[in-house]
């Protein structure tokens, strides 16, 4: 098995900072240092973007509704990294047009001061159209004047608002559209960014499915979560960079805080192509009757339905629950009242936990998502600096501010700021269609139109280095036209893959659209034996992992 970064770890054991979470905050941060000239390492429990990083909403947005919470730092900040994500990341980060349905015109300019005032949910009014009518004209403010990147909103009333989409509604009076971003491929920007961390320093560090599991006489413990052993490291600050596991994390090295109150966020995947048809290629973004913010977007040719917002135990798994599929079903048919739909028509279902901040009685739809840093000194020499919050589309500006508190307590510069940087793959990315075609035009003989298109969007403009590695005599997989026993070894070999499930969730997205069979588990598995390893006993270990993963977290059963 490929495990190059940890046995770097393990052969000089010690940096100036160790990052303890590969999520993306914990990605980004790690970047920013590495651009530094900072000795920094980075580990993660599990594989990179596990956790709520990869079960997100899959949006890069402004976050409209925190206006109410009056969070203007946090939308103008979001806003700005937006539309810089719409530069500096493009392959994976694409324009989203959003489109609000109205039932009403003067709903909720009450009760709306009374939220802002109090942060309390109270009884659930809906919003009309001239509160969201204010609310979008003070987000396209923020998202700038001149220079745009995303058009200006839109209303439309009357006929003319069921026209664009006519599955809606009938009673809709009004709706409301603008732009904010999805990001395709989270748990691949990830690993863009992490590369990118690791490709500008060379004494940067990075490894998955490693702990942290105390800290004993100035010194972290650490154990390979694949082979058991354990040993010590050894830095001047430690990032607690765990999202939700914040308090956990701080319990394992002795130190017992109660900073976090993350909050579920379940989803579900549809391949429903009347929906998706219903949808118009926009994203339906409206507050349900019992005030939750809900959305059905487009995501790959799939239906992505999403959220909860509920209490949880950062103690159990987070899973999707019957009941929040049942409540998903219901938003649906609120907004598209004659489309069908039904348990057989979801291919995947995820769940994570938001790292939201300790609420103590404010609901969590009004608990703020800006984050903050707090300290605690674990000896004379050794600062550990825990995030607390933090969200998907501030990631570049947040690993910034968290890794210049870094830099203050190594009494170290700044060389580089990470602003306007591309990163991976989107570095020459083809931002239109002659652009593209000429793309394709120039790599023709390397590869067919489709398998070339497959691999620019999963890769990027980073499909050439992987194009050199697979050769032109590439061979896909019999149960799938998506991958390559080539590129799998590619994967083994450059990207960390730890476990079989890492190649269907988050090194594709062949699971999220749905494309995982029982036959697809055991080839890529036979397929990669080799190049990971494995013997016959590890290789039908990781199969039926890889079948109880996605039968157990995301409802997908395999026979």
């Amino acid at each position: 098995m490929q495990r190059d970064q940890l046995k770097l770890l393990r052969q000089r054991p010690n940096a100036q900072v160790l990052v303890v979470g590969g999520g993306i905050n914990g990605v980004a941060t790690f970047r920013y240092l590495a651009m530094q000239g900072i000795d920094v390492a980075l580990i993660e429990r599990g594989d990179y973007s596990q956790g709520a990083s990869g079960a997100s909403s899959h949006m890069i947005h402004g976050g409209i509704r925190y206006l109410e919470n009056g969070e203007f730092r946090l939308v103008h900040e979001s806003v700005q990294e937006r539309n810089s994500l719409l530069q500096i990341a493009p392959h994976y980060v694409k324009p989203l047009q959003t489109t609000i349905p109205i039932f009403s015109t003067f709903s909720g300019i009450l009760s709306a001061p009374m939220r802002f005032l109090t942060h309390k949910s109270g009884k659930p009014t809906e919003r009309g159209a001239a509160l969201i009518k204010a609310g979008l004209i003070m987000y396209d403010v923020f998202a700038g004047i001149g220079g745009r990147n995303t058009p200006w909103h839109s209303f439309k009333a009357g006929r003319n608002a069921r026209k664009d989409l006519p599955a809606l509604r009938q009673d809709v009076k009004y709706t409301a559209t603008y732009f904010d971003a999805s990001v395709h491929n989270p748990e691949r920007l990830t690993l863009d960014v992490l590369r990118d961390g690791l490709a500008a320093n060379p004494q940067a560090r990075a490894t998955n499915y490693t702990s942290l599991t105390g800290f004993k006489d100035g010194k972290a413990q650490l154990r390979d979560e694949l082979s058991g052993e354990q040993f010590e490291f050894e830095a001047d600050v430690l990032v607690n960079a765990t999202g939700a596991w914040v308090d956990l994390t701080n319990e394992d090295l002795g130190r017992e805080t109660k900073w976090t109150g993350g909050t579920k966020g379940s989803h579900i995947v549809l391949d429903h192509p009347e929906l998706l048809a219903a949808t118009g290629g926009r994203e339906i973004f409206f507050e349900h009757e019992d005030g939750r913010i809900v959305l059905i977007y487009p995501m790959l040719g799939r239906v992505l339905v999403g959220t909860t917002d509920l209490e949880h135990d950062m103690r159990e798994p987070a899973v999707c629950t019957e009941e929040e599929v049942d409540y998903f079903f219901e938003l649906i048919h609120h907004v598209f009242p004659n489309i069908k739909v039904d348990r057989q028509d979801i291919v995947y279902r995820f769940s994570g936990v938001r790292p939201l901040p300790n609420h103590d009685d404010t609901a969590p739809g009004f608990v703020s998502r800006d984050y903050q840093v707090k300290e605690t000194r674990l000896t004379d020499k050794t600062m550990m600096l825990s995030l607390i919050g933090g969200k998907w589309t501030t990631f570049r500006a947040l690993g910034e501010n968290l890794g210049g508190k870094v830099l203050n307590f190594l009494r170290a510069e700044q060389r580089q700021s990470t602003v306007g940087v591309p990163i991976g793959g989107g570095r020459n990315f083809p931002m239109n269609e002659g652009e593209l075609d000429a793309w394709y035009a120039a790599r023709e003989h390397r590869a067919g139109r489709e398998r070339l298109r497959v691999l620019l969007e999963r890769y990027g403009t980073r499909a050439d280095a992987v194009l050199d590695i697979v050769g032109e005599d590439e061979h896909l997989l019999e149960h799938s036209d998506q991958l390559s026993h080539e590129e799998l070894a590619y994967l083994a070999e450059q990207e960390q893959v730890g476990r079989l499930i890492d190649v269907f969730i988050r090194r594709t997205n062949l699971a999220f659209r749905g494309l995982v069979t029982n036959e697809l588990v055991h080839e890529v598995a036979s397929s990669l034996a080799v190049p990971m390893g494995w013997d016959g006993v590890q290789t039908d270990a990781e199969i039926n992992h890889a079948l109880s993963v996605l039968r157990t977290h995301h409802e997908v059963i395999l026979t």
